[in-house]
């Protein structure tokens, strides 16, 4: 393996292994901030002996191991300044006398843990912000600039609120825990913000060499099963499950074998995970049940299901996708949303009343860099026959994507642009 390849490995391993040792770590030092130093510190330790002693056969062990061990030596290097520091070598130190192997477990699932760490993150002292942004930094691992994409919101902005969150956490003292009765539905909206974010950024990668990130839409949909053991009595919980239950029943059929993306339109829907879907309408009929099936997540679950429930593209409910999206704009003011609601009005109306939607959404501040704004009008352009600026829009739209897959897919459709009209619809 070449030094190179050792690198990529590390990158790889690093993706997965990051939310697993800060949970790991803080649920040990109850200190989320120090959790993620010593996290850093790990990587840095892979980077600097894996390329000469080559991968360990548990990467995830080392990483661990190695945290561990630092975390003693900054413990031991401040006991004499805290009693709570000698406490939590003492647990540590029990921890490892009754694990003869200490490498043993390390790579084993985290159970909730992470769903615990959601929850710390997300305590109400800290801005409603500030605490998905923490929890994508933390949990994910998603970079300050991949948050900023995520929240349509300048770097610096996003800097600033995670720096100002760690801060908060680590001088309030907060209780590393999963909270229970009126805290627990207090916290709960933006828990489930951020399993939401956690899953679409698994979904649909903002930036980087691969379109999917599967594992991160595992720990999503772990979490959000776990949520519904906490909350059973949550509509919105559900609703969430199932609009993730529903979207991932079709991960086999969104991407070819060299990973590019295939279209909804054009997806093998006999690749679609059928048992996935019975159980993402279920959670949806369970929202339905215990609310009114009109909350942010359920109306997107009902609008997936209309998908889930085509057995072809020509059978798509167009019209109730379309009052559907009519419904949760007037639940929540966001030009995404709207831009979404225009392509299901493309599609049940004709794209000339898409066009006109989507140029009054050309002057959102927010939608200033956004890739998709420009997509979707090439393709409401190329379908009205106007192929010069359908091309120019997919060209502009490939330009801004940060997704190396999205951006070749953009390009193609640029050329495909240029290669002639189609029958205007």
């Amino acid at each position: 393996m070449t030094a190179a390849d050792v690198h990529r490995t590390i990158l790889a391993v690093w993706r997965v292994e990051q939310p697993r040792l800060i949970t790991g770590l803080s649920r040990m030092l109850r200190d989320v901030t120090l959790a993620e130093d010593l996290t850093q510190e790990a990587l840095v330790a892979a980077l600097e002996h894996w390329p000469a002693t080559g991968v360990p056969e548990k990467p995830g062990a080392w990483l661990m191991a190695t945290a561990k061990r630092r975390a003693l030596d900054d413990l031991r290097r401040r006991s004499m300044l805290a009693r709570k520091h000698e406490m939590l070598i003492r647990d540590l130190e029990q921890e490892q006398q009754a694990m003869p192997d200490p490498d043993a477990g390390l790579d084993d699932d985290i159970g909730d843990e992470l769903l615990r760490l959601i929850f710390t993150a997300c305590h109400p002292r800290l801005s409603r912000e500030s605490r998905a942004a923490l929890a994508l930094k933390m949990i994910c691992g998603l970079t300050t600039e991949e948050i900023a994409r995520a929240f349509l919101q300048p770097e610096a902005t996003i800097s600033q609120r995670i720096v100002r969150a760690k801060r908060t956490l680590s001088e309030s003292g907060l209780s590393y825990e999963t909270p229970r009765g009126a805290e627990l539905s207090e916290r709960l909206a933006s828990v489930l913000e951020v399993v939401y974010l956690i899953f679409n950024e698994g979904y649909t990668a903002a930036r980087g060499d691969e379109w999917l990130r599967p594992q991160l839409c595992h720990d999503a949909l772990r979490m959000g099963r776990v949520l519904i053991q906490v909350a059973p009595r949550e509509a919105e919980a559900h609703g969430l499950l199932a609009l993730m239950e529903l979207n991932a029943s079709r991960t086999a059929a969104r991407t070819d074998a060299a990973g590019d993306p295939i279209l909804l339109m054009d997806q093998n829907r006999m690749l679609w995970d059928r048992l996935q879907i019975r159980r993402g309408l279920s959670a949806l009929a369970r929202a339905c049940e215990l609310g009114d099936g009109r909350g942010f997540y359920a109306l997107q679950a009902a609008i997936v299901a209309c998908h889930a429930r085509a057995v072809t593209p020509d059978d798509t409910e167009w019209p109730r996708i379309a009052r559907l999206y009519g419904e949760l704009s007037g639940l929540v003011r966001s030009p995404i949303v709207e831009l979404n609601r225009a392509v299901a009005i493309g599609m049940a109306e004709g794209p000339a009343a898409a066009l006109a939607i989507v140029d009054g959404l050309a002057g959102e501040p927010v939608l200033k860099n956004y890739h998709l704004l420009p997509s979707v009008r090439g393709d409401l352009l190329f379908r009205l026959g106007r192929v010069a600026e359908a091309r120019a829009a997919f060209e502009l739209a490939s330009a801004l994507a940060a997704n190396k897959r999205e951006r070749e897919l953009l390009k193609r459709r640029a050329t495909e642009a240029g290669g002639g009209a189609p029958e205007p619809s």
